[in-house]
């Protein structure tokens, strides 16, 4: 479903989503939370249309911002599919041995794709091994908190 909006600044310069009418929500025919492929400017990411503030939103990551050519306030044609394939996250061998010997790789599979993704960008975003090493740790400590 293609529309015409502007990316909506949030408070922070962080936060830039996409206000997507009712009515197209209700066309996706996904209930109240679909998954779906958001297209901009030719670039396509996965995400999830969520309600915030009383609006249906679909949030627009720095990393997507970037990747699309884009910023808060800027006007953009989006389209939205419903996306109904699996949501995999590669979890890197590393961090899968050590979640594998903490006894949490259960707990990790558990969570949400996002929170999944999340975690596995932070390790992998990690610029030096001593890094990535304490991210690995920082993961487990979260998983072992829960």
């Amino acid at each position: 479903m293609k529309f015409k909006t502007v990316l909506e600044q949030g408070e922070s310069k962080n936060v830039v989503g996409i206000v997507v009418p009712k009515e197209i929500v209700e066309a996706i025919n996904g209930g109240k939370r679909p998954p779906v492929s958001v297209t901009i400017n030719g670039y396509t990411y996965r995400s999830t249309i969520a309600v915030m503030g009383g609006k249906y939103m679909v949030g627009v990551a720095a990393e997507h911002r970037e990747k699309a050519g884009v910023k808060g306030g800027d006007r953009v044609e989006a389209n939205l599919e419903l996306d109904t394939a699996p949501r995999e996250v590669a979890v890197p061998d590393d961090l899968r041995k050590a979640l594998t010997k903490a006894k949490a790789l259960k707990t990790f599979e558990a969570l949400s794709y996002s929170k999944r993704k999340e975690h596995v960008r932070q390790v992998e975003d990690a610029k030096t091994a001593e890094t990535r090493l304490k991210r690995i740790d920082k993961v487990i400590g979260a998983l072992s908190a829960t």
